[in-house]
Parts: structure tokens; C-alpha cells; sequence
């Protein structure tokens, strides 16, 4: 099986980078049908119309999991239906009105390594001013935000098929120095 992997420096694709770094210091916010809480180890089971907020990123799902680390640190593990995918959306650090989003089967937040990864059906969109700059799409994309680093990887079954990662790229204006 082939397996076709993207990687794109920041430099050429400033997805999720920036990300609002003052939703660092807001509370999770938690809406599911049903929440179970186990206090000892510090996890949290979501079933049914999930809806996490954190400052500006909303994340939602039909199962959800969140577990908080010794250090207070947040991994969250969104799940899906086939036909209704997880979803996730921040707003970047900018001046201008400017959104990352991020569709998929499963969708995993790691709080402490700063590592997006959006598995099955995977779809990420840039957008300025609701207008859709840049988009991603593959059978999985990870972004690591410390590396800043994406990787596309498509599912390959088909051999007689090329792989089915995919991004388009908006232009990006020139920086002149002087």
C-alpha cells in the first residue's frame, strides 16, 4: 500500500498556526447529552450531541473524551457518525477575521504537544472573512504546531488509483524589505 505523505513548512502553508493563544487561559466548556466523570483519573466520557468551547475553538462531535493530565493539560478525542464528522474550528491569531476548521471521522487534541490530528475523511479549510483560502484534504492530517509541520497521508486501496491527498493554496501577498 502506498501511502502519500505531504509535508508543507509553515513558510508555504500557515495553517493552524498562530492559533489564539489566549484560549490557553479559558475554561473547557462541555455540552453532551450525557457526561460521565471519572474523578480519580480524570476523564471525561461525552455521548450525544457533544459541544466542547474553549475561548474560540468549538469543537463538535457525537462522542466525545477528555482527559486532563497531572500538569492540567487537555487531550481531547472527538468522534463522529458516517454521516454527521467530528468538527473543529479556531480562530487564528490575527488582525484580520481569519479561521482555521477542520472536518473529519476523529479528531484528537493534544493540549501539551500542540498536535491536531484529523483521521478518516479529513478536511481543513483557512478562511478570511468567511471566504476560503486555503484547503487540505486527505484520509488523515496532522499538524504539529511546535514543529510547525502538516502531514497529509491518503488511504490508498486502489493501487490503479493515484493517492487522494489533495491541497489548494491561496496566494500569499509578498513581503517587501526595505
Amino acid at each position: 500500500m502506498r501511502i502519500l505523505i505531504l509535508i508543507l513548512a509553515l513558510g508555504a502553508l500557515p495553517l493552524f498556526s498562530y492559533a489564539n493563544q489566549a484560549d490557553r487561559d479559558k475554561p473547557l466548556i462541555i455540552n453532551a447529552d450525557q457526561v460521565e466523570l471519572d474523578d480519580v483519573k480524570q476523564k471525561y466520557t461525552l455521548s450525544g450531541d457533544v459541544l466542547l468551547i474553549r475561548g474560540s475553538m468549538v469543537g463538535t462531535g457525537e462522542r466525545g473524551f477528555v482527559l486532563v493530565t497531572p500538569d492540567g493539560y487537555q487531550m481531547i478525542d472527538l468522534n463522529g457518525k458516517s454521516d454527521l464528522p467530528a468538527s473543529m474550528r479556531q480562530r487564528r491569531e490575527t488582525l484580520q477575521d481569519e479561521f482555521m476548521q477542520g472536518i473529519a471521522k476523529d479528531i484528537f487534541y493534544d493540549d501539551q504537544k500542540e498536535r491536531l490530528l484529523l483521521v478518516g475523511n479529513a478536511r481543513v479549510k483557512r478562511l478570511l472573512n468567511m471566504q476560503m483560502l486555503d484547503q487540505l484534504q486527505g484520509w488523515q492530517i496532522e499538524y504539529e504546531d511546535v514543529k510547525e509541520s502538516y502531514k497529509i497521508k491518503s488511504q490508498q486501496l486502489d493501487l490503479n488509483r493515484p493517492p487522494q491527498s489533495r491541497a489548494i493554496l491561496a496566494p500569499r501577498k509578498k513581503v517587501v524589505v526595505k
